[in-house]
């Protein structure tokens, strides 16, 4: 019988790639997403092996009944990949919109607690799964203006530490992968639609691809049982820490 993967946030970047990795070795596919459309394009891609889902991980109503009236060939899941997420502006506090920090907090913590909450029991229930989230180096560093966004990965980074911690004594993997510096539709919404910005931010540098992340979730799922990738940090190559910065009274 063929495995189940559930991605959320699966109509572009590194879930939609994710979802392409899977079903090229046979998987079942269910896929979140709040466009429709794309959503649609993805289920006449890959056929009967997906199943898509139209909600925003925000609503935890939604998530909750969505998960609950899986039909059979998707019911049992095996791994989730906690995907669906979104940083928005480069403000520094005092100029940042109130609502935007409202929205990655809602979509990047409460999206991914109410994914990982409604798909848990059931693992238990098996003793088998693996959840995979998606986090990002700036949880562990500080850069200007990433300030909300930076410490949603930072929650995203340390509840993965202690969903493991909760989880030992059972069969169940819990994996962080950390991507820098990816080429996506992510700088695109940061830019709230700004496409020359979005591009700058590329100019010169050779990221990373939505596909280098889906590998590693391939192969983070595919290592041997007792084996647990607790956490993956990936950079490209044209990335590294910049040092510490100070600022001189003149």
């Amino acid at each position: 019988m063929a495995k189940t993967i559930c991605i959320t946030g699966v109509t572009s970047g590194i879930g939609l790639e994710t979802a392409h990795r899977f079903a090229r070795d046979g998987w079942n596919i269910i896929g979140t997403g709040r466009r429709k459309d794309r959503l649609d394009a993805l289920g006449k891609e890959l056929g009967g092996a997906f199943l898509g889902l139209n909600f925003d991980v925000q609503d935890r109503d939604t998530v909750f009944a969505a998960f609950a009236s899986l039909p059979a060939p998707f019911a049992n899941i095996d791994v989730l990949v906690n995907n669906a997420g979104l940083s928005l502006g480069l403000d520094s506090v005092e100029k940042a919109s109130t609502q935007d920090w409202d929205t990655m907090i809602q979509t990047n913590i409460n999206g991914l607690l109410y994914c990982t909450r409604a798909v848990l029991p059931a693992m238990l229930a098996r003793n088998s799964g693996h959840i995979l989230n998606i986090g990002s180096v700036a949880g562990s560093r500080a850069f200007k203006g990433g300030n909300v966004y930076a410490s949603t990965k930072a929650f995203v980074n340390h509840f993965s530490q202690n969903l493991r911690t909760d989880l030992h004594g059972s069969a169940i993997r819990v994996t962080n992968i950390e991507p820098g510096m990816l080429r996506t539709e992510f700088m695109i919404v940061r830019f709230k639609g700004d496409a020359e910005n979005s591009e700058g931010f590329y100019e010169g540098a050779e990221p990373l691809a939505p596909q280098d992340i889906a590998e590693a979730i391939w192969w983070s799922v595919s290592c041997p049982p007792h084996m647990n990738i607790c956490s993956m940090e990936i950079m490209p190559v044209c990335q590294a820490d910049g040092g510490w910065a100070f600022w001189r009274k003149k």
